[in-house]
């Protein structure tokens, strides 16, 4: 319907560290009442402010055991860095885990931004946007089904197919997890829809609103409908017992959106309002109790016909 929303949530990043199995537990608890996508963020470690170090599970393995234990609920890396892995093997894994998941992987794709990961595991830094870009335009092709030769200027492929093929022609929908000008000339003739996190956009509707609007510009001038390109944003949300997310970015002073149920839907339900087709919600604190009390604004915006 117009002004519809699908809604997902993150599974914890570097919050809290979170035993797997009560992550495999987070995940059904959010199919269960209601969310339509799961989300996991693809970083190999932090330094937080306190000085320590923590990383999440691995992205691709994490996707893979979600898809087994979920039935209905989307699933997809908020965003998979293409510097951290060579762009055929990326294509390989989003094939497979699309498999597992029976084609509920949205790929979302960036570039990365931690220079402190990329030094620790070995991955060049310099050249990001460039490196994605050459990088992009082989998951893409590999994953639409064709048999890729290329010498290019990072990377080299012999004749390399993604066998066995997507289980959805075309491959799973891209989204590109950035607002940069270079990699949405790159992906914007490509993708299902574009990503920003809420930092980026003040965590409201209007600052949504402000940043889409170049968007949907470049859209035109690339010769895409603005309208077949989906508006995605990551949104900032504090649920009961939230006392700050803990991070390894700087996003200070930023308000979450928060309040009782019915407030939280209402704020949710006006990103719908001017164009988000679907939204990611990072929550404080995330915890099976935090996803159950959302469960509650679902039903909300159910009930509202926003969803």
């Amino acid at each position: 319907m117009s002004g519809s929303c699908r809604i997902g949530v993150q599974l914890p990043e570097v919050e809290r560290r979170v035993p797997w199995p009560e992550l495999v537990v987070m995940a059904k608890t959010a199919e269960e009442v209601g969310f339509d996508s799961l989300w996991v963020g693809d970083h190999l470690l932090y330094d937080l402010p306190d000085g320590s170090v923590r990383g999440p599970w691995e992205v691709w393995t994490s996707l893979a055991a979600l898809a087994a234990v979920t039935q209905r609920v989307a699933i997809g890396p908020l965003v998979a860095c293409t510097g951290f892995r060579n762009p055929a093997m990326l294509a390989k894994k989003a094939a497979t885990v699309d498999a597992i998941s029976g084609g509920r992987l949205i790929l979302g794709l960036g570039a990365g931004w931690n220079e402190r990961e990329y030094q620790a595991f070995g991955h060049p830094f310099d050249q990001r946007v460039a490196r994605f870009v050459e990088s992009f335009d082989l998951i893409r092709r590999l994953l639409a089904g064709e048999v890729v030769d290329h010498i290019g200027q990072f990377y080299s492929l012999d004749r390399c197919v993604i066998d066995p093929p997507p289980v959805r022609p075309g491959g799973p929908p891209l989204m590109v997890g950035s607002i940069g000008p270079r990699m949405l000339r790159a992906t914007l003739p490509y993708v299902r829809g574009w990503n920003v996190w809420w930092n980026q956009f003040g965590n409201t509707p209007e600052g949504l609103a402000e940043v889409a609007g170049p968007v949907r510009e470049l859209c035109a001038a690339l010769g895409r409908d603005p309208d077949e390109v989906l508006c995605t944003a990551a949104v900032y949300v504090q649920a009961p017992g939230g006392g700050g997310r803990i991070m390894g970015d700087s996003n200070s002073g930023i308000a979450p959106i928060s309040g009782s149920v019915e407030q939280v839907a209402e704020q949710l339900a006006a990103f719908a309002a001017v164009g988000a087709s679907h939204l990611q919600l990072v929550v404080d604190p995330i915890t099976q109790e935090s996803i159950e009390w959302l469960g509650e604004v679902l039903a909300l915006l159910d009930k509202a016909r926003v969803r």
